[in-house]
């Protein structure tokens, strides 16, 4: 069958509406233009002729009903379909409390962005004649009801999966998660600081979607621009619309005369908003001013281990490491550091340009 088709993908929006909005004096999350933000982006889609937009994860501020009813009412009056997953903020609790849903909740909400009514975490359907979503539950709790820092997939999820591959041979199967299952930081699965934003099942995870023949992820969570490749895998994470450089993607899939099928992917930006004309540099601003103590840790943590005296001196020529490495396709050099730790850092650099436009074909 040859596919074309055209969707839609933005991460980790974070919806906030004005009175449910946390004073935090360090928070990363410019949650205060998530509706914004969003609207802008919704305006855009309009314009366009897709199929489909995927949300994978962390939809609100931290799980707030109010939150949960505005995007899901919002997401209900669009003319094309939506899909969700859960993130960690969205079901921060698994139990609900005064302020959050609980785990069990999120489906009601979102029964028509793939849930359809079911209790599940997860889910499967139908999109298009021969294309087929699969949504997946990352998030894991202990025994005492406290969210993991780590995603995972239990047991019977990963059984469910396997069984409805069986079924889909014959269609292309999109796998949609929150939690990062390739890597998209170096050495990210061992890191202190990178492994929380990854599956902690992830090679079975991939042997699975290798063995019925999945080529395409989409996920969330890590706020940075990234695609990253596993063994014919490609896992597309897309950057948070409340931190810079507020990214979406709208990708377009074709198949040509010769049956090659290949992923056209664009990324645009929200750089700026009514109330706020200047929202790239404020936010690019934002990251640099709480940079100072991430970035002290990832200089005296492994693999640098450098003394907290010499991460003192550093921390501040990485005031926007972060945000170059969230906007993609970053070039970083470093050559006042130690030659080890210019090493280190200069491989977070791209080696593809291809983490906000590309052309991918699929084998």
């Amino acid at each position: 069958m040859a596919l074309n088709f055209r969707f839609a993908v933005a991460s980790d929006l974070h919806i906030a509406v004005p009175h449910t909005i946390a004073e935090q004096a360090h928070r990363f999350h410019l949650v205060e233009v998530s509706i914004p933000a969003l609207e802008l982006v919704l305006e855009h889609l309009s314009k366009l002729d897709i199929d489909f937009l995927l949300l994978p994860g962390d939809l609100t501020q931290d799980g707030e009903p109010e939150n949960h009813t505005w995007l899901s009412k919002r997401l209900a009056a669009l003319p094309y379909p939506v899909y969700v997953v859960p993130g960690n903020h969205d079901v921060p609790v698994k139990f609900a409390n005064d302020y959050s849903i609980g785990l069990a909740d999120f489906p009601s909400y979102y029964h028509h962005c793939g849930y359809d009514y079911q209790q599940r975490l997860y889910y499967t359907e139908q999109v298009l004649p021969g294309v087929r979503i699969i949504g997946l539950n990352s998030n894991q709790f202990d025994t005492s009801g406290k969210q993991e820092y780590t995603g995972g997939l239990e047991t019977e999820q990963l059984d469910w999966l396997q069984q409805i591959l069986t079924t889909a041979e014959e269609e292309l199967v999109m796998v949609m998660i929150h939690h990062n299952v390739i890597e998209h930081l170096p050495d990210q699965s061992n890191n202190s600081l990178g492994r929380r934003y990854m599956l902690e099942n992830r090679l079975v995870l991939l042997d699975i979607l290798q063995y019925a023949g999945v080529k395409l992820i989409f996920t969330g969570h890590l706020h940075v621009q990234d695609i990253a490749e596993y063994q014919g895998i490609y896992e597309i994470t897309t950057g948070s619309l409340v931190s810079y450089p507020h990214p979406y993607r709208i990708i377009d899939f074709s198949t040509d005369a010769n049956g090659q099928q290949s992923l056209k992917i664009e990324s645009h930006r929200v750089n700026s908003l009514p109330n706020l004309p200047n929202l790239s540099n404020i936010s690019r601003e934002w990251i640099g001013d709480r940079s100072f103590h991430f970035m002290s840790k990832l200089l005296t943590n492994p693999p640098l281990n450098l003394s907290p005296e010499v991460a003192k001196k550093l921390a501040p020529s990485l005031r926007y490491f972060w945000a170059d490495i969230a906007a993609g396709d970053a070039v970083l050099d470093f050559p006042n550091f130690p030659p080890h730790a210019r090493r280190y850092f200069q491989s977070f650099s791209t080696t593809n340009n291809i983490d906000n436009n590309a052309t991918l074909l699929l084998p």
